[in-house]
């Protein structure tokens, strides 16, 4: 049995309209974030954000940044890089229905870990929503109750159920 070649690369400001599509098949129209919102976190994070290809076609994207642990970016805000950053905010990750089962999202959460680790970052975190729970607790992540009144004002942007889940980047 042959298998599809899956390619992970850095993402490119050419990707964007390809990750726009692959988030519009994964979220509902209240969870889409505007082709500014994402030009924004590219141009700010770029080196943090990679997608995955079969036969060429992006089927899936993961965005992060350097962030501080506790630290809960908004649904639908821009990326603000911490100078002080501890950890690896995994804002946005998505697979196409059609690429869903095929290991891409355990693959670029492994390689935005590894990435993480080079940088000296300490931790991994995140906004866990829809039914992603146990795919994040696959990946190592847990629910960290510990926010500030401004990372749960910024949780509750999330249509709910949605909860801050972290681990070590290590």
């Amino acid at each position: 049995m042959q298998t599809d070649p899956i390619h992970l690369r850095p993402s490119h400001p050419a990707d964007l309209p390809s990750i726009l599509a692959v988030q519009r098949l994964c979220y509902p129209p209240s969870m889409n974030e505007d082709a500014a919102t994402w030009q924004q976190r590219l141009d700010t994070a770029g080196e943090f954000a990679w997608v995955a290809e079969k036969h060429g076609e992006i089927c899936a994207y993961l965005a992060t940044y350097p962030s501080r642990l506790g630290k809960v970016t908004p649904l639908g805000g821009v990326f603000e890089l911490a100078g002080s950053a501890d950890c690896l905010y995994f804002h946005d990750l998505a697979v196409s229905p059609s690429a869903a089962g095929c290991g891409l999202g355990a693959a670029l959460v492994g390689h935005a870990l590894q990435a993480a680790r080079q940088r000296g970052l300490a931790h991994a975190a995140l906004v866990c929503v829809q039914a992603a729970f146990s795919f994040w607790q696959r990946q190592g992540f847990v629910d960290h109750d510990k926010l500030s009144p401004a990372g749960a004002t910024a949780l509750a942007t999330y249509p709910g159920p949605a909860r801050y889940m972290s681990r070590p980047a290590g």
